[in-house]
């Protein structure tokens, strides 16, 4: 088997997972789940959570990790009074088909590119593992969808929640709660928007203060709020480590394979950037 350049898999995941997460900021995707009854902030935790069953606020929390659990039990379990899990996965299908048609365009959706990028993203799926990666099991029992655009969306959601669920295990590792491993991420610059990154979390003000002040005590934020070097040097341990842990599907595909779906992957990303795929202040450090 062919090596992979350095960081070869990590730089896939980059331009893969947009095109996954941009789903959650769609009309389509708040059209879909209103029609069946969820609306609002329980639409992404009901979303997401919803190959898991019907499942409480513990285990949505546990496994997003970073989200406040008094926040997250505003909207779970109650919204399965409302609707099915089933019926979720349904709408949420249904919003990704919208979604990409829109951002994408007809064209793109219909070309040898789109099944050649599901084909590869599928392949690389063969290698992932369920063991110890709640989010990515619950996904991988979902049956792979036909259309080309929805079968590479469906690969690019299990290779997502792949690597995130082994990322969890590695910040578990570090010490890191999940209020603190999102303020250092986002001190980092290549997060969320701290705002963002707060409030559709759940964590107030005082609560983000605190966590900073906390991680000023491990030396790993300086006062201005900026990565000290300990804390730069963590953070990229994190990734690296994160990166050892999600080696499989990409070694499975193969160094020529990996960079074929990452060319692919970067193009049809840069497409839905440049069509408004996500808020406009979304990322970075505003």
């Amino acid at each position: 088997m062919t090596s992979l350049p350095e960081r070869a898999g990590r730089h896939c995941h980059q331009v893969l997972n947009p095109l996954h997460s941009c789903t959650y900021f769609a009309p389509e995707f708040t059209d879909e789940l209103g029609r069946i009854g969820v609306k609002e902030r329980a639409a992404y935790f009901a979303a997401r959570s919803a190959p898991l069953g019907r499942v409480g606020a513990g285990t949505v929390t546990a496994t997003f990790y970073n989200f406040k659990y008094d926040w997250v039990a505003q909207h779970v379990p109650a919204v399965w009074d409302v609707t099915t899990p089933e019926a979720v996965v349904e709408a949420r299908l249904a919003a990704a088909d919208g979604t990409l048609r829109r951002l994408l365009g007809a064209e793109v959706i219909a070309s040898p590119e789109m099944a050649e990028a599901a084909e590869l993203a599928l392949r690389a799926t063969e290698a992932c593992g369920r063991a110890a990666r709640p989010l990515y099991a619950a996904h991988a029992d979902l049956a792979v969808p036909d259309a080309p655009h929805l079968a590479f969306w469906h690969a690019a959601t299990l290779l997502r929640e792949h690597r995130g669920d082994g990322h969890l295990a590695v910040l578990v590792a570090a010490e890191l709660d999940g209020l603190e491993a999102v303020v250092s991420h986002t001190a980092s610059g290549f997060g969320v928007a701290p705002t963002w990154a707060r409030t559709m979390r759940g964590w107030s003000e005082e609560e983000w203060v605190a966590a900073q002040e906390r991680l000023r005590g491990r030396g790993l934020l300086a006062a201005d709020g900026e990565l000290t070097p300990t804390g730069t040097a963590l953070r990229k341990e994190l990734e690296v480590e994160t990166d050892r842990l999600d080696r499989a599907p990409y070694e499975h595909l193969g160094a020529a394979g990996v960079a074929r779906l990452t060319e692919l992957a970067t193009a049809f990303a840069s497409t839905a950037m440049a069509a408004g795929a996500f808020p406009a202040d979304f990322l970075g450090k505003g």
